[in-house]
């Protein structure tokens, strides 16, 4: 069984810092995207970027792109989203997500396997 699991999201000033990681069990690796999507109350889950496990390729929104960065732990099989230059309009609920696949696709429909998600809210 799939499972993935955040954690890592707070509160946090504009222009702070902040890292979410994903825990992943139950994948074969070699042949995973994982992604990040963060989502407002009452709006569609939004791609921020993904990382294809095989070759350690990352992909990013344009928004995010320069503040962002998708990083692993192989050991660990463990994903990270570092986030710097943080903004208010980046105050969200962000999720890991996996696809069994080496394409990485930015809508959610893409992504099968969901983590529980985390806040991260960014003051002004």
């Amino acid at each position: 069984q799939v499972q993935l699991v955040e954690s890592g999201g707070g509160l946090v000033q504009a222009g702070g810092s902040l890292r979410l990681s994903c825990a992943a069990s139950g994948l074969t690796f070699s042949t995973y995207v994982l992604a990040w999507f963060r989502q407002d109350p009452g709006k569609e889950r939004q791609f921020v970027g993904a990382l294809r496990w095989s070759d350690g390729r990352s992909y990013y929104a344009d928004s995010v792109k320069g503040r962002f960065t998708i990083s692993r732990d192989n050991a660990k099989k463990t994903v990270y989203l570092q986030m710097n230059s943080l903004k208010p309009e980046d105050t969200a609920v962000y999720y890991c997500a996996g696809r069994p696949d080496i394409l990485i696709l930015t809508t959610s429909r893409g992504y099968p396997t969901w983590g529980q998600g985390t806040q991260v809210t960014v003051s002004s």
